[in-house]
């Protein structure tokens, strides 16, 4: 199955390949894209546990109207594979900055989130906006991490709106200190969607 709510072959053109990445990265090109997150978050006073997916940047408010995706990975040594993902965004009007912006202002009213899983276990969630290079006409690095016990996951990534269209590389779970490869994965996101496409 091909497609899915928004998904644009020509957009997914414009996703890194692994020839524009460094060496060992693989890239495997998404064909359905998951739904993000609608407008009804801006509207609704949810909780600061329910809002967790847009607090991460894993969804963003507004209805893209093209999306593409990417899972990127790096065999990093044994028992280190980091895997992270590129997704791409494209809007009407000013939807990507409205994004942007209510990221911003979700962080700024949920820094740090507690919440209990099915079986109980706890775990303590924190959002930061981080110093990051500027790119585009907006950038903005959301620092991301999830601690349960004594595990540490990391879920950092950088977003980058140029004009009506976000590129977003961001960090799966990996172990604290993953975020060394955003930055040049970010580099490379963005050569490729700039050099390509009219």
């Amino acid at each position: 199955m091909t497609g899915g709510a928004g998904y644009s072959a020509a957009l997914s053109a414009r996703l890194v390949t692994e020839d524009s990445l460094p060496d060992g990265f693989s890239v495997v090109i998404a064909t359905v894209m998951a739904s993000d997150a609608g407008d009804q978050f801006s509207a609704v006073d949810l909780s600061c546990s329910d809002m967790i997916p847009l607090l991460s940047g894993t969804q963003l408010t507004g209805t893209p109207s093209a999306m593409a995706a990417a899972t990127l990975s790096y065999d990093a040594g044994p028992d280190d594979l980091w895997v992270g993902t590129e997704v791409l965004r494209t809007y009407a009007g000013d939807g990507a900055r409205r994004a942007m912006t209510d990221l911003r202002t979700f962080i700024g009213r949920c820094p740090i989130v507690v919440s209990s899983d099915l079986g109980g276990d706890r775990s303590r969630h924190r959002y930061a906006v981080a110093p990051g290079p500027q790119l585009g006409d907006d950038s903005m690095h959301v620092r991301s991490s999830t601690t349960s016990g004594s595990y540490v996951l990391e879920w950092d990534s950088i977003l980058v709106r140029i004009g009506t269209t976000l590129v977003v590389v961001k960090e799966q779970g990996n172990k604290p200190g993953g975020d060394r490869y955003l930055t040049q994965l970010v580099a490379a996101a963005l050569h490729r969607y700039q050099t390509t496409g009219s």
